[in-house]
């Protein structure tokens, strides 16, 4: 028999606090426990009496499960929130992080062009290309990535968020982009972490795949 989701919640946050794998031990279980119940994180609680049915309560378990081996939140439910927008992640590409916020604050406040063209290098989920888009659609943003699976990723948060007028190319870097054009505004969050980095063995980052966090023995090879 199941137990009601109220003691639900309480046992696997009491897991995720013993093995210390998060921060956030009580938002990663109501999370993953709103997911499996397909319903939101206020439901949970107008309702901890309800008990999930044997597949939900199974699929919580191997949320959890997943979630005490280390695997990220947004890998688990293929989603992460980035700029008030909801993008769909995978292993392909870097999670968007929240310190990422800074580079759209940035850019929002540079005096620039009312059509201003704008380039996102290395745009993985398509996160700042698709913040930018959607505070000024007048803007002409091209994003471009080395990896075609990660643009068809980028153009499928495109897609579902309504932002379709972003430019999507596949390559390193600047090679995609014919050396005529120009930018108002050239933005990237590119790797920056040593090869041999001890960071890279610690946290979420274990499961986020190199490429997109490394940049040779220094750190340095893509800036």
């Amino acid at each position: 028999m199941s137990l009601p989701i109220g003691e639900l919640l309480t046992l696997a946050t009491a897991r995720l606090v013993e093995k210390d794998i998060s921060d956030s031990p009580k938002l990663d279980a109501e999370l993953l426990l709103a997911e499996a119940v397909n319903r939101n994180r206020t439901w949970l609680y107008t309702w901890p009496e309800r008990q999930p049915t044997e597949a939900e309560k199974n699929l919580f378990e191997d949320y959890i499960a997943r979630r005490l081996a280390g695997e990220p939140i947004a890998y688990i439910l293929r989603r992460r929130e980035f700029w008030g927008l909801e993008l769909e992640c995978n292993e392909s590409t870097l999670i968007p992080r929240h310190e990422t916020e800074l580079l759209i604050e940035t850019a929002l406040n540079l005096q620039l062009p009312d059509a201003a063209k704008i380039l996102d290098l290395g745009t993985g989920t398509g996160a700042i290309a698709l913040a930018l888009a959607s505070e000024r659609p007048q803007w002409q943003i091209s994003a471009v990535d080395n990896f075609p699976e990660i643009i068809d990723l980028a153009k499928r948060n495109a897609a579902n968020l309504g932002l379709n007028f972003v430019s999507w190319h596949t390559g390193s870097w600047f090679e995609p982009i014919a050396p005529s054009q120009s930018f108002d505004l050239i933005i990237s969050n590119p790797p920056y972490v040593e090869s041999d980095s001890p960071w890279l063995d610690q946290g979420d980052v274990c499961f986020e795949p190199r490429s997109a966090l490394t940049a040779g023995v220094d750190g340095m090879d893509d800036l």
